[in-house]
């Protein structure tokens, strides 16, 4: 009798939610229309809570997480040696620092417990996901204290944490901004192990890491598509540009090229995980899907 292959869960996440008016915008549309599996959401964004009140509306069509956020604006509250001047440091810099463990976990932790707690009083549920804005989530020295938060306030697990390294393998095979996604692997070495110890769901396989040109968006997406492992995790950056995103972000354009591919093409999304509850739902049990 040949063997039963393994079920593969698609999961096509948008990054950014609350970013701005028009990211916000774009990924509702989206989202209403069955193109995306899920969103996480900025909490320390000046859209945020009211932003948040839109999130929480889409609890019957996607996913819904947090975005966590150590690299964009300011925090939610003093954090003297990440950020002493009260604005967070660039990723390169936050990078540098894990890399020579300077961070002090102990405020990377009270920082994503604040977060934690912002998502919870808008949208009235633990998050579905967590991710990070740029990843650093997932960087040495910053991972210790975003799972010992995790852990301390969800002690029974269920809130899938995105990995967002890949086997060298699959990043070759997608051909998508290879330097840049073995780089991300290489930082986030022993992330998943260290998610799973901590007690939670982790993807198997991430994709999504691009090169950001306009003109390529959909070829993108179909690419992340392909090597899915068991609970893939596609990353995207759909949205509708204006003014305050080109001052906060580098990407514009792109993102909505990602909208247009993504909502004019049902082909690109048609074998995604979709979650099945109401607004009112319980969060989503990744151990079923």
């Amino acid at each position: 009798m040949p063997r039963a292959q393994a079920r593969t869960t698609v999961i096509l996440c948008a990054d950014d939610f609350a970013l701005t008016e028009g990211v916000t915008r774009g990924i509702e549309a989206l989202a209403r229309s069955g193109r995306l599996s899920a969103t996480t959401a900025l909490v320390t964004t000046r859209h945020w809570p009211s932003h948040g009140a839109r999130l929480a509306a889409l609890r019957d069509v996607v996913a819904v997480g947090l975005h966590l956020n150590l690299t964009l604006g300011a925090p939610l509250g003093e954090m003297p040696r990440l950020a002493p001047d009260g604005r967070l440091p660039a990723i390169g810099a936050l990078t540098r620092l894990g890399l020579r463990r300077a961070i002090d976990a102990s405020e990377i932790m009270a920082e994503t417990a604040r977060q934690l707690a912002a998502f919870e009083l808008v949208t009235g549920n633990r998050p579905d996901l967590v991710d990070g804005h740029q990843h650093a989530h997932a960087l040495p020295g910053v991972r210790d204290g975003v799972l010992a938060a995790l852990r301390e306030r969800y002690p029974h697990g269920g809130v899938l944490v995105r990995n967002p390294g890949d086997q060298m393998s699959a990043i070759i095979a997608r051909g998508l901004a290879v330097p840049k996604a073995t780089a991300l692997a290489g930082l986030a070495f022993g992330f998943a192990n260290a998610v799973r110890g901590a007690g939670f769901p982790v993807n198997d396989s991430f994709s999504g890491v691009t090169d950001f040109r306009p003109e390529d968006a959909r070829e993108d997406l179909r690419r992340s598509m392909l090597r899915p492992g068991r609970r893939h995790i596609a990353m995207c950056h759909p949205g509708f540009p204006d003014a305050e995103l080109a001052a906060l972000d580098p990407v514009t354009i792109r993102r909505q090229m990602e909208h247009d591919a993504l909502m004019g093409e049902p082909a690109l999304t048609a074998s995604i995980w979709r979650p099945d509850r109401s607004v009112d739902g319980a969060p989503v049990d990744w151990g079923r899907t």
